[in-house]
């Protein structure tokens, strides 16, 4: 095996056509999605919707499409066929019902939802309306993610046994908006990190969980909402998964991947935590500061690189999924500085893995082959709200201190 083949747009796909894609919600989350909408030959950035006059204004002048103020606006305009949900997680729900109900495709960030009867509703519009529906923003998208699931169904390291997921990140102090802190509004590492995470798990085990055993911990009393979470997960056919994220910021997983790069906001962590613990009132201040960081804001292009710049993101590495080692019969796999590394009975190897290592063109691109080619979504609602299950018992499994068994969950997509 010298190189494992992506999902190249070159090498496995035609484009007739170009799909109209409007964004619904400005934020700092948009910024990435929006400048590869743009650096996208097949894609047209058709509008984008938002309450900030900033940001509509500086969407207009740099890319030309067409502004609302509101998403239900936006899902009037005729001339969109999908909308790329990324308003705040409370609205998930909301906004692609209404995208729906106007006809519109759905990508939907993550979390799909705040609850498996607001995941129900989403998919029964889909079917409803006959749109397709993708949930997305997750790591399991990515070239390499999917490369060393095809290694594993692939048998040539024998049978999985084990997955094993490992990130110590800064999420908990970077600047946040009070909705992210809140778990009431979908606020919180396990609703907003989690996602990547358990996708990704889901993905490489083949999709069908049958217990959640997990704890939380809430370790710094101006964050309200848990920073961390240890997780148990057994697959239908018995393999077990664990996945750990401690969002402190105290110490980084790219301390122990030196090819990835490293964190750039640890200094800026390790700043704002002195600052809470000696003021707590500078929540106002943080709240400004994450402002500036969204669409139109003044830090804008220096949090994601300068405007029109494509993501530089490396094969194998996501920040927020961490280390990812998939454990077989025969070998290991994990993650490369050009793809995977395996390690077996004839050593260690390195497999470069082509195609789409950015989640965002990933997502966009399986969309344009269900809108245009009539291809199934692998990442559709049903999937979402699988992923979703798992993240609510995460939570539940560590307030109650009990496994959770699972009851929403279907196949990964081969």
């Amino acid at each position: 095996m010298s190189t494992l083949q992506g999902e190249s747009p070159s090498a496995t796909s035609q484009y007739p056509r170009r799909m109209k894609v409007a964004v619904a919600g400005l934020g700092a989350g948009a910024v990435g999605v929006v400048r590869a909408m743009r650096n996208t030959p097949y894609l047209e950035l058709a509008a984008g919707a938002d309450v900030r006059p900033q940001a509509l204004q500086a969407f207009q002048q740099r890319f030309g499409g067409r502004t609302y103020d509101s998403v239900g606006k936006l899902c009037e305009d005729p001339d969109v066929e999908v909308v790329w949900v990324s308003t705040p997680n409370q609205f998930h729900c909301e906004h692609t019902l209404m995208a729906a109900r106007a006809g519109k495709h759905v990508v939907v960030e993550k979390p799909m939802a705040l609850s498996i009867a607001e995941a129900e509703q989403m998919v029964a519009a889909a079917d409803k309306y006959n749109v397709r529906l993708l949930c997305g923003h997750t790591a399991s998208i990515m070239a390499a993610n999917r490369a060393m699931r095809r290694v594993i169904v692939s048998g040539e390291l024998g049978k999985l046994c084990a997955i094993n997921v490992w990130a110590f990140s800064d999420w908990m102090f970077r600047p946040r908006m009070p909705q992210e802190l809140d778990l009431a509004t979908g606020g919180g590492l396990v609703y907003r990190q989690g996602p990547h995470q358990v996708d990704t798990v889901r993905l490489l085990g083949g999709g069908m969980v049958r217990s959640v055993r997990a704890q939380t911990g809430q370790w710094f009393p101006d964050r309200n909402v848990p920073g961390y979470y240890a997780v148990f997960l057994e697959f239908e056919d018995g393999s077990p998964a664990t996945i750990v994220h401690n969002g402190y910021g105290y110490f980084s997983h790219y301390g122990l991947v030196p090819w990835a790069g490293f964190s750039r906001f640890e200094k800026d962590a390790a700043e704002l935590r002195k600052a809470l613990r000696a003021n707590p009132a500078t929540a106002d201040e943080e709240a400004r500061a994450k402002d500036q960081m969204r669409f139109g804001g003044a830090r804008e292009s220096g949090f994601y690189g300068a405007p029109g710049e494509p993501p530089a993101n490396l094969p194998g590495f996501h920040n927020s999924l961490g280390i990812v080692i998939s454990s077989c019969e025969r070998g290991d796999v994990r993650q490369s500085p050009k793809g995977l590394w395996i390690y077996d009975d004839d050593g260690e190897r390195e497999v470069p893995v082509d195609g789409l290592h950015d989640e965002r063109m990933g997502e966009l691109e399986e969309m344009y082959h269900a809108v245009v080619h009539n291809q199934p979504l692998s990442h559709h609602g049903r999937w979402g709200m699988a992923t979703l299950e798992v993240v609510l018992a995460i939570m539940q499994s560590g307030r109650e201190r009990r496994e959770i068994t699972m009851s929403h969950q279907c196949p990964a997509y081969e």
